[in-house]
Order: structure tokens, then C-alpha cells, then sequence
């Protein structure tokens, strides 16, 4: 069971993740719902797979490449970086 996470905390992390899936999603980041669940948008696993790495590579964690289809929301991924200690620098972390 995971811990609720805090809005503000997880502000940070909630844009740097929405701005990537925008890229991969070919949207602006504003018309993403982050309730929504990223198959919705078009999501597949090219793009799925992609943003595992940008989240190895940017945060120096392993992840499961079905992450994307595990937590398969805005929300839900969030939540579950911020539980495995992710978070983004006050200075912010480039795309």
C-alpha cells in the first residue's frame, strides 16, 4: 500500500513527466488529463518504452519496461515515482 502523495510534492514530477508524453503523444502538454488513461491518447509501446528510458536516464532508476500499461495514468505514475523516491530538483530537470 502506498502513501497519498502530496500535490504539492509531486508538482514538479506531475510537468516534467506531462511535458514528456506530450512529445510522445504529439499534444500539448495543457490537453492531457492526467486522469486519463494514456491508451486513450494513443500510447503504444514504441512510446511506452521511450519514456521508461527517459525516466532511467533523467532519474537514474530501473523501471519496468510495462510500466506505462502498470500505472496507466498521470496520476498512477506519479504516484508510484514518488513512492520509489523520485523527484524532480527545485532547479528542474530538462526533457
Amino acid at each position: 500500500m502506498s502513501l497519498p502523495v502530496s500535490p504539492h510534492s509531486a508538482a514538479p514530477l506531475h510537468h516534467w513527466l506531462t511535458d514528456r508524453l506530450a512529445v510522445y503523444l504529439d499534444r500539448l502538454p495543457d490537453s492531457i488529463d492526467p486522469t486519463v488513461p494514456l491508451a486513450e491518447y494513443g500510447m503504444d509501446s514504441v512510446g511506452a518504452l521511450s519514456l521508461c528510458g527517459d525516466i532511467e536516464d533523467t532519474f537514474h532508476i530501473a523501471v519496468d519496461p510495462s510500466l506505462a500499461w502498470d500505472h496507466p495514468t498521470v496520476v498512477a505514475l506519479v504516484a508510484h515515482l514518488t513512492a520509489r523516491g523520485v523527484t524532480v530538483p527545485a532547479a528542474g530537470v530538462s526533457p
